[in-house]
C-alpha cells in the first residue's frame, strides 16, 4: 500500500479488540513519519460500563492504550466513534482538547454523529477555545446517501473534511 502511494490508515480500538491497532502499528513502525493514522474511541472495550462511551475517563485511558498498541507518540486524527447520550458533550469535547494540547493527537474528528450534534459541538469548541473537529467519518454508498441532505451541507458550512466508510454497502455492491 505504501509503495502504491497510500498514506492514510484508519482503525479503531474496538476492531478485533485492539489487534487492528497493534498490527497496523507494527506494519507502519519504520514509516511512521510518512503516514497519517486515524483511530477511534467510544466502543466497548471490556465488560465494565467504564470501558465504553465518551466519558473523560474512558477517552483518556483509551488514547493511551491506542498509542501503546500503535507504537507511536501521536495519533494524527482521533475520532469519537459514535454519539454518547449518557455523557455531557462538554466533558467529551474538553477531554479531546486536553488530548490535542498534550500532543497525543494532532486533530480530532467524529464518526456517525448527527448534523445537529456536530454543529452544537463545533459551537461549544469554538466558544471555549478548544480543539475543533476537522473532519467526519460517515457511512456513504450508492445505497446509503442520507448524509447528502444534512451532514454534507453542514460540513461544507464549517469547512470540514469527510472520509467515508463502507462505500460498497458492506459488500452488497461488490
Amino acid at each position: 500500500a505504501l509503495d502504491a502511494g497510500i498514506n492514510f490508515f484508519d482503525t479503531a480500538d474496538v476492531y478485533s479488540s485492539g489487534e487492528s491497532e497493534s498490527m497496523l502499528g507494527a506494519a507502519l513502525k519504520s514509516r511512521r513519519n510518512d503516514v497519517v493514522i486515524a483511530t477511534k474511541v467510544g466502543g466497548r472495550m471490556g465488560a465494565p460500563m467504564t470501558q465504553s462511551g465518551l466519558s473523560r475517563r474512558h477517552i483518556m485511558l483509551s488514547v493511551d492504550q491506542s498509542l501503546q498498541r500503535l507504537g507511536t507518540d501521536w495519533i494524527d486524527v482521533y475520532i469519537v466513534h459514535r454519539e454518547d447520550p449518557f455523557t455531557p458533550i462538554e466533558d467529551t469535547l474538553q477531554a479531546l482538547d486536553d488530548i490535542v494540547r498534550a500532543g497525543k493527537a494532532r486533530y480530532v474528528g467524529f464518526s456517525n454523529w448527527s448534523a445537529w450534534k456536530v454543529s452544537a459541538a463545533l459551537e461549544i469548541q469554538k466558544a471555549n477555545g478548544w480543539a475543533q473537529f476537522t473532519h467526519g467519518q460517515m457511512y456513504y454508498s450508492l445505497l446509503g446517501r442520507d448524509l447528502e441532505h444534512d451532514v454534507v451541507p453542514m460540513m461544507q458550512h464549517y469547512g470540514l473534511g469527510l472520509t467515508i466508510w463502507s462505500p460498497l454497502a458492506s459488500g452488497f455492491l461488490s
